[in-house]
């Protein structure tokens, strides 16, 4: 296997790390005004993401490095064609950082209700636009011979792309509210239990929508990818229904990764197809780095990568137990966000 079909793989896994993970924290986030019926009730959804929010960003950032240095046409073409999609991306998660650090500043309900929404929107958009930005990436954008982007904001905005994005949506809120049932407990965790299975209705009519979509296109292992996919997704609104919350948590978690592997396997060998003319796409081979710089990022990996995972499952060990109402201490102060 050559090193430019090796990386892409590696970023494949990369983002899908990244969307299993950062996944429920939208969703999380997503259901915040939703699931929260008080104050109380807010803080303990927000605490079940407190101490790993910011690590599962991690993935996000690696997956970009991964990119700019391993296919660096790639990432320039794709930046500068995506560029107010994906600052828009930026904009959200830098708000939702913001809001988890400031939520918790001042003992006032205004104060508090403005950063709930400003969660909320910091969750929903991203988990909206990657889709979005998925879809155009695996459908192909309008290149030039120069690999330029020819199109504007609208063109990115097509029937796919958006179809794209409310599967990503809904599955993300599905994950989250799965999530919720590991880690709440009373009232609080019936309520999630009975979105849930609303939840996975709608996940399982877009995400399979989107799916047979892009198996249509694209054919091949994306059939068998597409079907595994929607067999978990079942299989996790079974297990919700069921009062089986890891199962349905590992239900919703292998369908996000079935889904992005879909959309890999459609994808390669091409990282960024042009509909304007086939030639004029990119593919592993022509927007790839040097084979040495691609060695020495071998190198790097293999010698960190293990080191990462294992400091992340620790992190996730630890913080392992179920938050209730009662471990939220009195007044309105944030004890987790984060640290």
């Amino acid at each position: 296997m050559a090193l430019t079909d090796i990386w892409f793989l590696l970023i494949a896994v990369l983002w899908t790390g990244y969307f299993v993970l950062e996944g429920f924290d939208f969703g999380v986030g997503t259901l915040l005004r939703v699931l929260g019926r008080d104050d109380t009730d807010r803080r303990v959804l927000i605490n079940t993401i407190g101490p790993v929010w910011d690590g599962n960003e991690v993935w996000l950032l690696v997956a970009g490095g991964a990119t700019f240095a391993a296919f660096p046409l790639w990432y320039s073409s794709l930046f500068s064609g995506f560029y107010l999609a994906l600052l828009l991306v930026l904009v959200a998660l830098i708000l939702r950082g913001v809001a988890f650090e400031f939520r918790g500043k001042l003992d006032s309900p205004r104060w508090r209700n403005v950063w709930d929404w400003v969660i909320v929107f910091g969750s929903a958009a991203p988990a909206l636009l990657w889709g979005v930005a998925f879809g155009n990436i695996v459908h192909g954008v309008p290149l030039d011979a120069e690999h330029h982007f020819t199109g504007t904001f609208f063109t990115l905005l097509n029937p796919y792309a958006l179809l794209g994005g409310l599967a990503t949506l809904s599955l993300f809120t599905f994950h989250g509210a799965v999530f919720l049932t590991l880690k709440t407990t009373g009232a609080l965790r019936d309520r999630a239990r009975t979105l849930s299975r609303a939840l996975g209705g709608t996940a399982i009519v877009f995400g399979g929508v989107f799916l047979v979509s892009t198996a249509i296109e694209h054919g091949g292992w994306a059939w068998l990818s597409a079907a595994l996919a929607a067999l978990l997704l079942v299989a996790a609104v079974l297990f919700a229904a069921g009062d089986r919350d890891g199962f349905a948590f590992a239900g919703t978690a292998g369908a996000i990764i079935a889904v992005t592997s879909t959309l890999f396997w459609s994808l390669y060998p091409n990282v960024l197809p042009s509909t304007t003319d086939p030639a004029f796409g990119l593919t592993t081979t022509n927007a790839s780095s040097t084979p040495y710089t691609l060695q020495i990022m071998t190198w790097v990996a293999v010698a960190f990568t293990p080191i990462v995972l294992a400091y992340q499952a620790w992190t996730y060990w630890v913080f392992r137990k179920r938050i209730s109402r009662a471990s939220i201490p009195a007044g309105g102060g944030l004890p987790v966000a984060g640290r």
